[in-house]
C-alpha cells in the first residue's frame, strides 16, 4: 500500500522544481518535505530523484509520479461524485507548441467551460511529449510518436501540414535568382529549438546542406515563428493552421509548394485515467477530425 502523503512531497518537488517551492505548496516546511522523500526512497530501497538541474525522477520514481497523478485523477472524480458538487481537477497535460498556438484550445474549450480544472501544460517539441507521460508528470500528451506505452492507450488524430513561407521582399531579397543551395546559404532559416530538427533535416535532404552552412535562428515561440517570418527576418516552416490568413491576404508566399511536410499527431492517455479524461480524449479525437489531415494530400 503506496504513503500518499509520501508521494504527494514526490509529486511537489517535481513540479516545482524546488525542495523549498515544494514546502510552500504542501504548507510544510523544507526539512518536512526532505524527509517525506527520505522515507519514500527508504521503503523502496532505492533513488527516486535524480538531484540535478533539472530535477529529474529515477525510473522507479516515474512509475511512482504516475501511478500518484492517475490516483488524484480517480479520487477527485469519485469526491464529485460522492458531494454531488463541482470539484477542482488538476490535468498536467504535455503539447507540442504548434498545436497549443492552433486547435489545442478549442479542443479544450467545452471542459473548460463545464469543469473546473487546474491545468498544468508541458510545451515540448512534438516528438518529446511523450516522455513526460513515461516519466508520469503529465497524464496524456499529443505527440508524433505512434505506438502505446504499456498500460496506455495511443489515438491518430491527423496531420499538422508545415509549410515553407516566407514574405515578398524576403523572396526578393535572397532568392531572386532561385531557391538553391548557394541562395540557402545566406538565407536565415529558423528552427524552434535543439530538439527540433524539421527545417535541418529538410535542408540536409534536399540541398545537402548541413547545421552551420547557413544562418539559423532559434525561436522558442511558434508565433514568434510568424511574427520574424512578417517581418522579413527569416523563411521558415509553419503551420497550415497557423499562416492560412497570411497566405491568403499574400503577406506570405509558400515558396516550395512541392515539399509540404507532413508530421503524424497522436493523443496518448492512460487506460485507467478517469472520466475526465475520457470526456477529453473524446473532445480531441472529433475536434482533430474537422481541423487536422486525415491523409497525406
Amino acid at each position: 500500500m503506496q504513503d500518499y502523503k509520501l508521494l504527494s512531497a514526490l509529486d511537489a518537488v517535481l513540479r516545482e522544481q524546488s525542495f523549498d517551492k515544494a514546502a510552500k505548496r504542501l504548507h510544510m516546511t523544507q526539512s518536512a518535505v526532505s524527509q517525506r522523500i527520505k522515507l519514500l526512497e527508504t521503503e523502496h530501497g532505492q533513488p527516486l530523484l535524480i538531484r540535478s538541474q533539472p530535477i529529474k525522477p529515477t525510473a522507479l520514481g516515474q512509475k511512482l509520479l504516475g501511478h500518484y497523478q492517475r490516483v488524484l485523477q480517480l479520487e477527485s472524480e469519485l469526491n464529485k461524485q460522492l458531494n454531488k458538487e463541482k470539484q477542482l481537477q488538476s490535468l498536467p497535460l504535455a503539447v507540442n507548441a504548434d498545436s497549443l498556438a492552433t486547435w489545442f484550445v478549442d479542443a479544450l474549450a467545452p471542459l473548460l467551460q463545464q469543469q473546473q480544472i487546474e491545468l498544468n501544460l508541458y510545451v515540448e517539441d512534438e516528438s518529446r511529449t511523450w516522455e513526460r507521460v513515461s516519466s508520469g508528470e503529465a497524464l496524456a500528451c499529443i505527440t508524433s510518436k505512434a505506438k502505446a506505452m504499456s498500460g496506455g492507450e495511443s489515438h491518430f488524430l491527423g496531420y499538422m501540414e508545415y509549410l515553407c513561407v516566407a514574405t515578398p521582399n524576403f523572396i526578393k531579397r535572397y532568392f531572386s535568382q532561385g531557391i538553391n543551395k548557394r541562395s540557402l546559404q545566406h538565407a536565415p532559416a529558423m528552427t524552434f529549438d535543439q530538439h527540433d530538427d524539421m527545417h535541418l533535416r529538410f535542408l540536409a535532404d534536399h540541398y545537402s546542406l548541413q547545421q552551420g552552412q547557413y544562418p539559423c535562428h532559434t525561436v522558442r515561440s511558434s508565433q514568434a515563428f510568424v511574427d520574424i517570418t512578417l517581418a522579413d527576418g527569416g523563411y521558415s516552416f509553419n503551420s497550415r493552421l497557423h499562416i492560412e490568413k497570411q497566405i491568403n491576404s499574400g503577406q506570405l508566399i509558400h515558396i516550395l509548394p512541392d515539399n509540404i511536410i507532413y508530421v503524424p499527431l497522436y493523443w496518448h492517455c492512460w487506460q485507467l485515467s478517469g472520466e475526465l479524461m475520457g470526456q477529453l480524449t473524446e473532445n480531441i479525437i472529433s475536434h482533430c477530425q474537422q481541423v487536422l489531415g486525415q491523409n497525406k494530400k
